[in-house]
């Protein structure tokens, strides 16, 4: 049966109607790196009850705050994390494969309970990127994800500094599509500093060779640093830390 001209001018009428809602609808949903979520796996509930357990003990002057990157400061970055960390009262709330939400939730849930840390180091994103296994999201909503917890960080403790590293470089060059992904988020974290409480921090050139590409012999994956990669990662940070939290920054040779 075939549609007469007015039955077609008002079917395109619909369409139309139909598409505007649903881009208005998609505008103002927030997107997931914004809402807090926990995961179900017993490792994970395992390491955020461990950091939950830890901070109930108190002394806590200073946290670094991400995913496996962070998380590796007790593996690769042991040594170093001894040297720079420890003697800070310094607690690792870094979980594997965490991206922004599943911060949010962590703090949300126990992993800032009854503590005020002068500083709060953030490193987060990269795994919102996306992969086989997990949706990709776009920079905006990479970098929301990371003014969310920013936001929360600052509305639980407000009296805590927040240092906000760009997401380090992955991947093997600069021509690496997740590479990009990354930059373009740095670019609008960046803008979350201002410079009284929240502070922005980019050491990714670090990390890379002089033609730009990402060696192995600093992160073997071209994503997770190595020990050397921990020794770049600290010495980077090191003068900004130091004078974050008003201590004598700890010197490469000692």
């Amino acid at each position: 049966m075939r549609c007469t001209k007015f039955e077609r001018f008002w079917l395109a009428i619909a369409i139309s109607l139909s598409l505007f809602a649903a881009s208005a609808y998609a505008k103002d949903t927030p997107p997931d790196t914004v809402k807090p979520v926990s995961k179900p796996d017993p490792k994970w509930n395992k390491r955020h009850q461990s950091m939950n357990d830890r901070v109930k003990k108190g002394n806590v002057d200073l946290l670094l705050i991400g995913d496996s990157i962070t998380n590796g400061w007790e593996g690769r970055g042991k040594e170093v994390w001894k040297k720079y960390y420890e003697r800070r009262n310094a607690v690792n709330l870094g979980i594997g494969g965490d991206r922004t939400q599943h911060v949010l939730w962590r703090l949300e849930n126990g992993n800032l309970e009854g503590i005020s840390p002068k500083l709060a180091v953030i490193m987060i994103g990269t795994n919102n990127v996306g992969s086989q296994r997990d949706p990709r999201n776009s920079p905006e909503e990479i970098a929301a994800g990371v003014k969310a917890i920013v936001e929360k960080l600052r509305a639980k403790l407000p009296e805590m500094k927040v240092l906000v590293l760009a997401i380090f470089p992955r991947g093997t060059d600069d021509k690496d599509e997740k590479r990009q992904s990354v930059g373009k988020a740095n670019e609008i974290i960046a803008k979350l500093a201002d410079g009284k409480m929240v502070f922005f921090l980019d050491i990714g050139a670090k990390f890379l060779a002089p033609d730009g590409t990402l060696p192995k012999d600093v992160m073997p994956d071209l994503l997770h640093p190595n020990a050397k990669g921990y020794q770049i990662w600290a010495e980077a940070m090191e003068p900004t830390l130091a004078n974050l939290l008003g201590d004598e920054p700890v010197k490469s040779g000692q």
